[in-house]
């Protein structure tokens, strides 16, 4: 099984937990927690834990550097230390539904740029996976065009993934362009309101056929609903809601995508069939949402591994 790279953002999560509405000038009570974080870093971290060869290219500061890299174990990291900025910060506000709200600094990572890519980085890569944060500036959408070029230029087979990540992102930087920008890829992987904000489609299903017909693949996230994949312009896998026990809870939503993708990702480079992958996505998105952030609780290895589809 060839690897997965990864190139995107990571992040100082300050994670509160509150079971009220946040009140104007006064306190407001709140389980405050700090988590290592990041869209990008926590992708190769549950590509990590469930066994894959998972990469990451990201910068940070040297106020923290030396946590978040010990934060990424079982992670190969290509990360800059940037001695100049400090690492990004989210500060995440999370409902007692489990939803949350950020607040972002994104720092060091919005400095990622075309200075720390090297060709080397694709080597024995299988799949290279583009955190949308990375385009929201313009030494990282530089960066992922490189990445891009050099992914589709390589004499193997690289499936090139994007994850458009942040609704306002993207309306900021323009859905028609998200999608020019992005038309090499072969998967995209938005969840339910981005997929319909990038083809303006009333339901998530016909979102699903129109950005399949564009990329080849999209994975579309349902949340507590499941996902469904479109392959060239059609639907063809569906994946419901992963059954929880009595015990489970949905506790912080943060990341679930992240690990979603991961477990798809990972998945679909063992070989799974596609309702497989779809499975794997959403199993690894239902455990996300019962931890507090965006990691799995601790890397491991590889001992989760994903049935190989050979027909």
């Amino acid at each position: 099984m060839r690897g997965l790279l990864v190139i995107g953002d990571v992040v100082t999560d300050v994670v509160a937990l509150r079971a009220e509405p946040v009140a104007t000038g006064t306190d407001t009570e709140a389980d405050i927690t700090l988590r290592p974080g990041g869209s990008g870093a926590n992708t190769a971290a549950w590509a990590a834990h469930l066994g894959g060869d998972a990469r990451l290219l990201a910068r940070v500061g040297a106020d923290t550097a030396a946590w978040h890299l010990n934060a990424l174990g079982g992670v190969k990291t290509h990360v800059t230390v940037d001695p100049a900025r400090p690492t990004a910060v989210v500060i995440a506000m999370v409902d007692d539904a489990g939803e949350r709200s950020f607040l972002t600094n994104r720092g060091a990572a919005r400095h990622l740029g075309p200075g720390d890519w090297t060709g080397a980085l694709l080597d024995g890569v299988g799949c290279l996976h583009l955190s949308g944060y990375l385009m929201w500036t313009p030494e990282g959408l530089e960066l992922a065009r490189i990445a891009m070029r050099a992914a589709k230029d390589l004499p193997w087979d690289v499936t090139v993934s994007v994850d458009p990540a942040s609704t306002r992102f993207l309306h900021e930087f323009g859905t028609e362009r998200f999608v020019e920008e992005t038309r090499a890829a072969d998967v995209i992987i938005p969840n339910r309101d981005e997929a319909l904000a990038l083809t303006g489609a009333a339901e998530p299903e016909r979102a699903a056929e129109l950005l399949g017909d564009i990329y080849g693949t999209a994975v579309v996230k349902l949340g507590p609903a499941g996902a469904l994949l479109a392959q060239d312009g059609r639907i063809v896998a569906r994946a419901g809601a992963v059954t929880a026990g009595p015990a489970d809870r949905v506790v912080d939503s943060t990341g679930a995508g992240d690990a979603f993708a991961a477990g798809f990702l990972t998945a679909r480079l063992a070989g799974s069939t596609r309702s497989e992958c779809l499975e794997a996505g959403c199993r690894a998105g239902r455990r996300a949402v019962g931890l507090v952030g965006g990691r799995p609780p601790a890397v491991k290895n590889a001992t989760e591994l994903y049935p190989i589809d050979t027909n």
